[in-house]
């Protein structure tokens, strides 16, 4: 895979982070940086893919309307009671 240069300028304590990280994993502070931003950068993309397909829902009027998700919840929080008795 092609590499390219990033340079980004982050707070002292977070590099201080990084570094520790690195030390305690037994890798460059390159390959950490790199993980993190992978892993963000993944993240981010399921999170707009979600919100894509939540908001397609709404437009489609797959919805549920909020007194029967407050029924529901009400529901839910009186089991847990209950099962801690």
């Amino acid at each position: 895979m092609a590499e390219r240069v990033v340079t980004a300028h982050i707070p002292v304590l977070l590099a201080r982070e990084v570094d520790r990280l690195a030390d305690r994993l037994e890798r460059p502070r390159g390959w950490v940086v790199k993980e993190a931003l992978m892993r963000y950068v993944e993240l981010e993309r399921k999170r707009h893919e979600l919100t894509r397909e939540a908001l397609d829902d709404v437009e489609a009027g797959r919805v549920v309307e909020h007194a029967a998700v407050a029924a529901w919840a009400a529901r839910v929080a009186g089991s847990a009671r209950k099962s801690r008795r």
